[in-house]
């Protein structure tokens, strides 16, 4: 792991972001409040999303205090109507941050639930302490996991393990997320965050543009469109063809 160099987008209240020579450290940071996910700390993220697909680097999620995120704020929640809703607030974000160029690892501690398992579940590696517990209540509040849970706890644990996580109201303890996959590594209390930085140096030994591509095709998300143009634009013969069409026409 590298020292720590320049502490990012010093001005947000919700999240704390430090940019190390060759990654990300995101800290939820509300720790009064489990770290609960509110409009404040979706905005603050987005704002996170931005510096990082502009200067990309793996990124180590993880949440201040004892909880990685006890879920969204209920109080916001209750007050959403139908057109919130639709607008996909917590989706959008999180998608976001699954779509992030380079790997993301959660380190996660305690109570991931609601929301905050979602944001783990959008991650792309997760490393927990021994104390972690992954659930998603949302029925029992008349809601529905609408986050990316629907899609994404099926593609990581199976659909039998997800249905009951989604439905029958599971929750799974460390040990549980080990076995059905969910998690890499389960570690002692207070040791995830080193564990997870373990794991950044490894994927930081890799080539960068190949862990890119291959994140992009794993995700579905790599356009063979993009790839074959990101190779041509590449190409000797492409400056050669276009400069040879831009001196003709300045010619003319």
């Amino acid at each position: 792991m590298t020292e720590a160099l320049t502490a990012v987008l010093p001005g947000l209240r919700t999240v704390s972001v430090v940019r190390t020579e060759d990654r990300y450290v995101v800290t939820l940071d509300r720790p009064a409040a489990r770290n609960a996910i509110d409009a404040a700390m979706i905005a603050e993220l987005h704002t996170v999303c931005g510096a990082i697909e502009s200067d990309p680097a793996p990124v180590l999620l993880t949440g201040a205090g004892d909880h990685f995120a006890g879920g969204a704020d209920i109080g916001e929640l209750r007050d959403r109507g139908r057109d919130q809703a639709l607008a996909g607030i917590n989706r959008t974000l999180f998608d976001r941050f699954a779509a992030l160029p380079l790997p993301t690892v959660a380190a996660v501690s305690g109570y991931a639930l609601g929301g905050g398992a979602e944001l783990s579940y959008a991650c792309d590696l997760r490393i927990a302490t021994d104390t972690a517990v992954f659930g998603n209540p949302e029925p029992g509040l008349g809601i529905l996991a609408a986050a990316g849970a629907t899609y994404r706890l099926p593609a990581l644990v199976g659909q039998s393990v997800a249905k009951q996580v989604l439905l029958a109201g599971r929750t799974l303890d460390a040990a549980a997320a080990l076995r059905c996959g969910l998690v890499m590594d389960v570690v002692p209390a207070g040791e995830h965050i080193a564990a997870a930085h373990r794991a950044i140096d490894r994927i930081t030994a890799s080539s960068a543009l190949a862990l890119r591509l291959t994140k992009s095709i794993i995700d579905g998300t790599g356009r063979v469109e993009d790839i074959a143009q990101a190779v041509l634009f590449d190409t000797t013969d492409k400056q050669e063809r276009m400069t040879a069409f831009l001196e003709k026409r300045n010619r003319r």
